[in-house]
């Protein structure tokens, strides 16, 4: 299998042992793998980011955030001497992916800035749920009842996690489920593009469109001109975001979706882990029980969905 990151692990150096083994585990093993590493660093960078939001408004975390985003892109179009790579055959798809992107980003951001970090993504993983919802009525796909089941269960556990009878600001729940609709959204003009665009494009758009729309939000809301270790913060993250997604996509490319996409909920784990020892996040029991409700139904629906393709195949 040629994958993007062949070139990393085709060429001698200091590494080798670790590419031999790496080269030598299974492609489930190396699809677990890379979506382990993707997720804990897209956490990892979420961390960062609602850090920053404490200093920073959302327009200006996206333009400082997204412009170290290009740097593992430039370097891989480089590396790999093919320009080709960030082409596109669908620029109106493309664009409206990137746009909706975008929007999802700015949410996500406002997401961590008035929710514990867990909580925050917890809700927003809500949206493969969602989408088996929208698949009906937007692309006409058929969904049995044990996917609505599975869809039910999901919003059940959302409403564990916001405990709207319990008083406190409930509403600033309804920022990470909007943020859940336009990820949905999102994955679903995605399913439409008709293919032949490299991940790396898609990826590059996309940051492309992030960084125009927090630009353009700093004459309109201010902006501050970060320090050398806030610098480093947004450099980080911004790396990371490229690298994460990059190995996501790497991931499904090694294994089947049912294979590794279980992998991705053990970042709500770290996300806790990260809260209690950063914010000193506790959830409480009704919290849990939501997340493990709303990672049990996305797991179900990833099942069935596969199960169908099997079928059909």
């Amino acid at each position: 299998m040629i994958t993007l990151f062949d070139p990393f692990f085709l060429r001698g150096g200091s590494q080798k042992r670790f590419r031999e083994m790496f080269r030598n585990l299974s492609d489930g093993a190396k699809g677990a793998c890379c979506m382990i590493v993707g997720s804990l660093l897209l956490t990892s960078q979420d961390a960062i980011t609602k850090w920053m939001t404490s200093s920073y408004h959302a327009g200006e975390i996206l333009f400082y955030r997204g412009i170290f985003t290009f740097i593992p892109i430039i370097f891989l179009v480089i590396w790999t001497s093919d320009i080709n790579l960030l082409r596109t055959r669908s620029f109106k798809s493309t664009l409206l992916r990137a746009v909706l992107g975008s929007a999802t980003s700015v949410f996500v951001v406002l997401s961590f800035t008035y929710l514990p970090l867990a909580t925050a993504l917890a809700i927003i993983f809500l949206s493969p749920i969602m989408l088996t919802a929208l698949s009906v009525p937007i692309l006409g796909e058929q969904v049995g009842w044990r996917r609505w089941g599975a869809v039910f269960v999901g919003f059940c556990g959302v409403i564990l996690i916001i405990q709207p009878g319990q008083g406190g600001v409930w509403f600033y729940f309804l920022i990470p489920l909007f943020t859940a609709l336009l990820a949905t959204m999102r994955d679903i003009v995605t399913r439409h593009m008709k293919g032949g665009d490299s991940s790396l494009s898609i990826l590059f758009y996309s940051m492309i469109v992030a960084v125009l729309t927090g630009g353009v939000s700093l004459p309109v809301f201010g902006f501050n001109v970060p320090n050398w270790s806030d610098a480093v913060l947004f450099a980080t993250a911004g790396i990371m975001v490229s690298v994460s997604h990059l190995l996501i996509i790497q991931a499904l490319l090694f294994a089947p979706g049912a294979t590794v996409a279980p992998f991705k909920y053990l970042s709500l784990v770290y996300a806790a882990g990260i809260g209690y020892i950063v914010w000193g996040d506790v959830p409480n029991l009704g919290k849990i029980i939501g997340a493990t409700l709303v990672v049990f139904a996305g797991l179900f629906i990833l099942h069935r969905e596969m199960n169908s393709k099997k079928s059909i195949s």
